[in-house]
């Protein structure tokens, strides 16, 4: 959980909320960390940091990165990054990370595969290559912040648009469900696309007010 006095400064930032990993022993992140990366990911810098082994505290060689996202899954944070040393995509533990001073130089933004990150970061827990989605895909824009949307958003993005205000791209099987999906956050939505995203919205209404029809005002 990040403390609420750096809720509002690490929405700045593009944060990703993908979907649950099983249950269990959630490792602490300090919001200076996650501060800290934030800033690598908004500003394009090469990230040099020691990461600690899964199996102990230990750290290996100095690593070097291109941060590109900054990630929470089930309840844990990691880092979307281009390994510059091993020429390859990587998601780090964001509480095995320990950046080192100074940052390296700027970079340019590189082409994530298959250009979706939770589709990306769920591949690579689930052993894939990352370019599965979900057949239905849909990008809204809701009256709610950030940090309150990507805590129930699972395998969704999620954008700050400003105080209020947040983007949210997610999927589901059908139309219709990625449309339940959304109202379930219970705010004002703006659909930005596509035309059957904002069809199943119309379909999912007519069906309600079929079902209240007759209820006490």
């Amino acid at each position: 959980m990040m403390p609420a006095r750096l809720r509002h400064r690490v929405d700045a930032v593009r944060i990703t909320a993908v979907e649950p990993s099983a249950a269990g022993p959630r490792p602490s992140v300090g919001g200076a960390l996650l501060m800290t990366l934030s800033a690598a990911v908004h500003a394009r810098e090469v990230l040099r940091f020691d990461y600690a082994s899964a199996e102990s505290a230990a750290a290996g060689p100095p690593r070097r990165a291109e941060p590109h996202h900054l990630v929470s899954r089930g309840g844990r944070w990691y880092l979307v990054a281009f390994d510059l040393d091993r020429a390859d995509w990587r998601t780090f533990r964001a509480e095995r990370i320990t950046p080192r001073s100074p940052a390296g130089p700027r970079f340019a933004l590189r082409e994530l595969p298959g250009g979706d990150v939770a589709a990306f970061v769920n591949g690579r827990f689930r052993g894939a290559d990352g370019t599965g989605e979900w057949p239905c895909r849909g990008e809204v824009i809701l009256d709610l912040p950030a940090a309150t949307v990507s805590r129930h958003a699972h395998d969704a993005v999620v954008e700050e648009l400003g105080p209020g205000r947040c983007r949210l791209l997610l999927g589901s099987w059908s139309w219709p469900a990625l449309a339940a999906a959304v109202g379930r956050f219970d705010a004002g939505i703006e659909v930005v696309g596509p035309p059957e995203l904002r069809e199943a919205f119309a379909l999912l209404a007519r069906r309600y007010a079929r079902a209240g029809a007759g209820a006490a005002e």
